[in-house]
């Protein structure tokens, strides 16, 4: 019997002993799969950071024994072991891990190794953020897996009360014509069933581009152009804000440009659907604000 096989069958034996002692659970996934596990759930395993970051916001954290390259929020999630990320997931590790649950993002490409995991008997729960409703959502979920119910639901209602008291504030604003730039080259943005399309209308903004198709559509400068965008918001690493900002600086189309309506976002808010996104949205109403005057 090899590494492998004695991994699966040690897990296999796990799980059994586990579902001796917990409540059987079957729900259907964001992915429309139906998903049989036994709840409280003890060892998570998350495949996207931003999933890390929601565990620990349903006060699952210490459940928490394995995540994915590039999770590093809460600072506790950067001393676990890491399971690899999209395309060079580390299913030997994972295996060790013995989780009862892992947990993987639709968007983040990962249907080939969701399959795989769910072959060698491991419960995986594919989540897909498409509305700012579905952080709270997920805080809710996992903390009815965990056990931390009270925790989760704490998390979520601050998120919704968050996400109501903007929407108080900014509702009935004028509305702004708004590019929001994912990356550069090539231009590559975000189509209205995005989250972030969501936050922009939040604030009062139109996305320029909300009516194409890909969910991360690209686009060409000529279609820019005739978008003709009143505010251009480039979203990137905070240490790269000045240099990502300087690339639209000084030029006199679009509009947006010429009035010096370029904006910084911070991926690390704005792309992970987390209670800190509610902390990139608030900027973002307030610099579409400062656009108006």
């Amino acid at each position: 019997m090899n590494a492998l096989c004695r991994l699966l069958l040690a897990n296999l034996l796990l799980a059994a002993a586990l579902a001796l002692h917990a409540e059987t659970l079957q729900i259907v996934d964001d992915a429309g799969r139906v998903v049989r596990l036994a709840i409280p759930v003890q060892r998570i395993v998350t495949l996207a950071p931003h999933l890390a970051e929601l565990v620990f916001a349903a006060g699952a954290g210490n459940r928490l024994v394995g995540a994915s390259a590039h999770s590093d929020h809460p600072p506790a999630v950067a001393k676990l072991p890491v399971v690899g990320g999209p395309g060079r997931l580390d299913l030997e590790r994972i295996l060790l891990l013995k989780p009862d649950l892992v947990l993987a993002w639709g968007s983040g490409g990962q249907q080939l190794d969701v399959a795989r995991l769910t072959a060698l008997g491991i419960p995986v729960l594919v989540t897909e953020p498409q509305r700012l409703e579905d952080i709270a959502r997920h805080i809710e979920l996992i903390g009815r897996l965990a056990g931390t119910g009270y925790e989760a639901m704490r998390a979520a209602f601050q998120v919704r009360e968050a996400l109501r008291g903007l929407q108080n504030r900014y509702a009935g604003r004028a509305p702004v014509r708004v590019f929001y730039e994912i990356w550069h080259t090539p231009l590559m943005t975000v189509n209205g069933r995005h989250i972030i399309s969501e936050a922009i209308t939040l604030c009062g903004g139109r996305n320029v581009f909300a009516d194409l198709a890909p969910l991360t559509p690209t686009v060409t400068m000529e279609a820019l152009l005739a978008a003709d965008p009143e505010v251009i918001v480039v979203s990137g690493e905070r240490a790269q804000r000045d240099r990502l900002l300087a690339q639209w600086r000084g030029a006199s189309r679009p509009v947006a440009a010429a009035r010096g309506h370029i904006y910084f976002a911070d991926a690390d808010l704005m792309h992970r659907a987390t209670p800190r996104m509610i902390d990139g949205i608030r900027q973002l109403c307030q610099d579409l604000e400062q656009a108006r005057h």
